[in-house]
C-alpha cells in the first residue's frame, strides 16, 4: 500500500513550547515544595526520650544528621542553575538534583530509627559519656523529610527527560559582542597639482 508514512521514517514527537512550560513549571513546583518539606522537618524534633524519671531530652532532625538540610539547598540552588545553562549541563544539573533528592530521602530513613544524637543529647545534659537515653519515641517528621526528597528526585528526573527543550536565558543575559569601527574609504595618497592634470588628460577622476 502506498499513502502511509513509514515508521521508519516517522520523526519522534516532541514537547511544543506549551509542554515545555508545562514540565518546567512542575519541575519548579516540585523543587520548591520538596525543599520546603525537607527544611521545615529538619528543624522539628524527630526524638524524645528520657534520663532517669525527670530528665526529658529530644533533638531534631538536623542535630541527628546535616545531610537532608544541605542536600535540599543544593537542589534549590540546582534548580536556578538550570536556566543558565544548557545541552549536557542541563542534563548534569538534573542528574545532580535526582542524587540530591534520594540522599535527602536515605538520610531522612536512617535518621527515623537513630538514637545515638539521642544518647549523645544525655550525655553532654549530664556531663557522662556513658548516658543512655530511654523510654526513646520517635516523631512523623522524617517521614515529612522523606517525601521532601522524593520530590526533589523527582523533579530531577523531569530535568533530564525534558530540561533540553526548557527555555533558557535571553540573549540580553550574554555578554554584549563588541562592534568592529566603521572603516573610512581611503583617500589615497595626495598627488602633486602636475599629478592631478596629468590624470584628467588621461580621462581618470582624480577625486577617486
Amino acid at each position: 500500500m502506498t499513502g502511509l508514512p513509514s515508521p521508519r521514517n516517522a520523526e519522534p514527537a516532541t514537547a511544543g513550547p506549551n509542554g515545555g512550560r508545562r514540565s518546567l513549571g512542575v519541575m519548579l513546583l516540585l523543587t520548591a515544595l520538596g525543599a520546603v518539606l525537607v527544611l521545615t522537618a529538619v528543624g522539628r524534633t524527630w526524638a524524645e526520650g528520657r534520663v532517669g524519671e525527670q530528665l526529658e531530652i529530644s533533638v531534631t532532625g538536623s542535630t541527628i544528621s546535616g545531610l537532608p538540610g544541605g542536600l535540599a539547598l543544593v537542589a534549590l540552588a540546582a534548580a536556578v542553575a538550570v536556566f543558565a545553562v544548557r545541552g549536557a549541563g542541563r542534563i548534569a544539573v538534573g542528574v545532580l538534583v535526582v542524587l540530591a533528592g534520594l540522599g535527602v530521602a536515605a538520610g531522612a530513613v536512617l535518621g527515623a530509627y537513630d538514637n545515638g544524637a539521642l544518647d549523645a543529647e544525655a550525655g553532654r545534659k549530664l556531663a557522662l559519656v556513658s548516658a543512655q537515653a530511654e523510654q526513646i519515641t520517635h516523631s512523623a517528621w522524617p517521614w515529612v523529610a522523606l517525601a521532601g526528597g522524593l520530590l526533589l528526585a523527582g523533579a530531577g528526573l523531569l530535568t533530564v527527560r525534558y530540561g533540553s527543550g526548557w527555555p533558557a536565558m535571553g540573549a540580553r543575559y550574554d555578554a554584549p559582542a563588541r562592534k568592529a569601527p566603521a572603516r573610512k574609504p581611503s583617500a589615497g595618497p595626495a598627488g602633486t597639482p602636475a599629478d592631478l592634470w596629468q590624470a584628467l588628460d588621461r580621462g581618470e577622476d582624480p577625486t577617486h
